[in-house]
């Protein structure tokens, strides 16, 4: 496993606390809530969550922990089905289940002791950086938002990946079959997440992700298997976060977006950026959609963790007095 690329040597030790957040449907998600010893009261708060079939012990806790050193109490939770959070059927994705979760977990984190419910932010990387553009637009509760390499277009993204007649008829051919499956009464299909086996189904083709999951292992974190419901996938190219970033300002907005990015593509971005009001900053790094967890984790992290202070200001940035 690559280690971590957050040095933390020669920082005094975060207190890391295990939550349970009751949501709708009887389910409760699992978080970890992070600070620093000597945090004060009223401090103000950062919400971070991963994106499509992501972790929070995989690439996001180091920016966790990079908020918490900076003056933050900051809380990661694992989505509904995902890790050790509750829901069934396990790895199943729904966008818009996903934010109004979130929108509980931020109800969650402003009555935490230590809190001061006025001054949260969000940071949301991926599919996660979508949710993020989606609350900022619709819950002024966030007073400063960060979308990392945020998925602006389901319906362009799925157009992209399936690039021919033939690929986008067969996969809605296996949409219907599920569908007819579970009025049968079977369990929602599934595949895996990500292969460059290009006669296996998958989600992903990239050899990036691949690589991503090499660096940050899932298989030990909650009950991974590394398959998402196929349905998840439907549900995805229905799903057009971009369409909120007009609605965002005045909340502060932070896109963080890779040089070449083909999973939530670069130009996409940019667009979105472009529509944006202000307050509003681009940071980019060289290469592509997975640059900002190792390779640029300075660039992404050091940025989110800046206009967070710049916007919330932290007791660390206050002089310590």
């Amino acid at each position: 496993m690559t280690p971590s690329p957050y040095d933390r040597a020669g920082l005094p030790e975060l207190e890391r606390h295990e939550h349970w957040i009751p949501v709708d449907g009887g389910v409760s998600l699992h978080a970890w809530v992070l600070h620093r010893r000597d945090l004060p009261a009223d401090s103000p708060a950062v919400t971070v969550a991963h994106g499509f079939g992501g972790l929070a012990e995989g690439g996001l806790m180091h920016y966790a922990e990079r908020f918490a050193d900076a003056g933050f109490v900051s809380i990661i939770h694992d989505h509904r089905t995902f890790g050790r959070s509750g829901g069934w059927p396990r790895q199943d994705i729904d966008p818009w289940q996903q934010i109004l979760d979130w929108r509980l977990v931020i109800t969650y984190l402003q009555q935490l002791p230590d809190v001061d419910p006025d001054r949260i932010g969000l940071f949301g990387s991926s599919y996660g950086g979508g949710h993020a553009l989606v609350l900022a637009g619709s819950d002024r509760r966030i007073k400063a938002v960060v979308a990392q390499v945020p998925t602006i277009s389901g319906y362009e993204q799925g157009l992209r990946r399936n690039p021919t007649p033939e690929a986008t008829q067969a996969l809605r051919d296996r949409f219907i079959a599920d569908e007819r499956a579970r009025l049968r009464g079977e369990e929602p299909a599934r595949q895996l997440l990500v292969t460059t086996d290009p006669d296996v189904p998958s989600v992903y083709k990239d050899p990036g992700m691949i690589e991503y999951e090499e660096q940050f292992p899932m298989d030990d974190l909650g009950r991974f298997d590394h398959k998402i419901t196929l349905r998840s996938t439907l549900k995805a190219q229905m799903y057009d976060p971009g369409v909120w970033v007009e609605r965002i300002a005045p909340t502060p907005l932070l896109m963080i977006c890779g040089t070449q990015d083909t999973m939530t593509p670069t130009d996409l971005q940019r667009a979105a950026f472009e529509r944006a009001g202000e307050p509003k900053r681009l940071i980019t790094f060289e290469g592509g959609h997975f640059g900002g967890y190792v390779d640029h984790f300075e660039t992404a992290g050091g940025g989110a963790a800046a206009w967070f202070t710049e916007y919330l200001h932290p007791f660390s940035e206050r002089g310590n007095s």
